[in-house]
């Protein structure tokens, strides 16, 4: 196992400011391992595949960013080049964090960039594949190792917190298209110029003594799945590839990805090695323009962290048995094999009417919240929440503390349907599509998170 740190190591005096308080200073560690699977392992996020990886394109990480403020206050976000990692895996790990590092769940927020060029991750997108038992085991070896890589992270990023300076900004970049294409046979995955969009990036820039940068965490709202589904080469996608510049750009630096709500959008050209590159480039270097900017484009950052996570169990639309037992004589194998998987499920007495929901908050000092919502959530999520929060600089997070699926808007479930709201569900194992009052209980949700950490 390979572990780098990116210690940060700023020697900041006790100010005394106007009214006798010191003035607000941050410790930050970063560390990153390489998770890269030792050998051939099937890929996760299309269901094409007929096979198991063949060799590695570009290594595979996961990353961890402890930031601490002057009151003893910490976070931890962790980002993956993964496609997913289900709530059975980030309980383990939180747990395990709590009682190793004394960090409370709430307080660690855990990404997955959705590379679809990833290894696939036990208890997520259960119905993609029927795997054999030997490809299972080496799929569940994979995920106990993950669980393993998580933790150590954790560890190694808040042994190597040092005191350092936080600023943000925000660029943009604009590879990233809405992909629900209306036509007369319903909505379908094509391109959809006049669909909403997000193409700003958030930048946060964490720096040494001497101004030198020592880690940055960056996100974009759009799928990684340039490479499509006849690539069989482990990669992290275009965010794999702008992680690597920005740190070959800064040597010693960390650099993590965290994916935005990018469930409704696609990068555009996609399908070929040539537009992977051409995305991670174009995302780099504007993450690298907003650092080189300096104060004309960053703000600093002060003032106190805080996290508030909740999870809350949201109604899905009523399905019967009968309608399972229906569906195993499909002649779609992957909607027979939805149904048998149903079934065993009722048979199991498992939650079948709701599916738990996370939502978190990170406040990252005065102004600055990080917003962290579970699954693939559409784009129309941040700029809701985004546009709520007018006097806040707000990021929100798809892709965190659980991917259980899709989260489309209510206007989704009830007028358009398509993948995102309908089709989805069943390569994820979700019982039914979502209730339509999904949309306000998770704005509401958080509402009332952002409500939590604010001053």
């Amino acid at each position: 196992m390979r572990l780098a740190f990116s210690v940060l190591p700023l020697l900041l005096l006790a100010v005394e400011a106007v009214f006798g308080a010191p003035s607000p200073g941050y410790q930050a560690g970063a560390a990153s391992i390489d998770i890269t699977p030792a050998g051939p392992i099937w890929m996760s996020g299309y269901a094409s595949r007929n096979k198991p990886s063949q060799g590695v394109l570009q290594k595979l990480h996961a990353k961890a960013l402890a930031l601490g403020d002057s009151r003893g206050n910490r976070v931890v976000i962790v980002t993956t080049d993964v496609v997913g990692l289900p709530r059975e895996l980030t309980d383990v790990v939180g747990a395990r964090v709590e009682k190793q590092f004394g960090l409370p769940r709430a307080r660690l927020m855990l990404n997955s960039s959705h590379t679809h060029t990833g290894p696939m991750i036990r208890g997520n997108l259960k119905v993609l594949s029927d795997l054999s038992d030997a490809d299972q085991r080496v799929v569940n070896e994979y995920s106990a190792k993950l669980t393993d890589d998580l933790v150590a992270a954790v560890g190694a990023a808040i042994a190597a917190m040092q005191p350092a300076s936080l600023t943000y900004g925000e660029g943009k970049t604009d590879f990233a298209i809405n992909r629900r294409q209306k036509t007369p046979a319903g909505v379908k995955i094509g391109l959809n110029p006049t669909g909403p969009m997000d193409h700003s990036v958030p930048v946060l820039k964490i720096a040494g003594a001497d101004g030198k940068l020592k880690a940055v965490l960056f996100g974009y709202a759009c799928h990684n799945t340039t490479l499509t589904g006849e690539h069989y080469q482990l990669s992290g996608d275009y965010a794999g590839f702008a992680q690597a510049a920005i740190e070959d750009a800064n040597p010693g630096a960390t650099a993590l990805f965290v994916e935005l709500c990018g469930g409704d959008q696609n990068p555009n050209p996609r399908s070929d090695l040539k537009s992977v590159q051409q995305h991670g480039k174009s995302l780099g270097t504007e993450v690298q323009r907003v650092l080189a900017a300096g104060a004309s484009a960053m703000k600093p950052v002060k003032g106190r962290i805080d996290a508030a996570l909740q999870w809350r169990d949201i109604p899905v639309q009523p399905r019967t048995r009968a309608d399972y037992e229906k569906m195993t004589g499909d002649k779609d194998v992957f909607v027979a094999r939805f149904g048998r998987f149903m079934l065993k499920r009722l048979d199991d007495r498992q939650p079948m009417k709701t599916v738990s929901y996370p939502v978190q908050a990170l406040r990252l000092g005065d102004g600055l919240v990080m917003v962290a919502l579970g699954g693939e959530v559409v784009v129309e999520y941040a700029l809701q929440i985004k546009a709520a929060n007018p006097k806040l600089r707000v990021i929100v997070a798809g892709y965190s503390n659980d991917v259980m699926g899709y989260v489309p808007t209510a206007k989704m479930l009830t007028d358009e349907g398509g993948y995102e709201p309908i089709q989805s569900t069943i390569y994820y194992g979700q019982p039914a599509p979502w209730a339509p009052e999904i949309e306000q209980t998770i704005l509401r949700m958080a509402a009332d998170a952002i409500k939590g950490v604010k001053p």
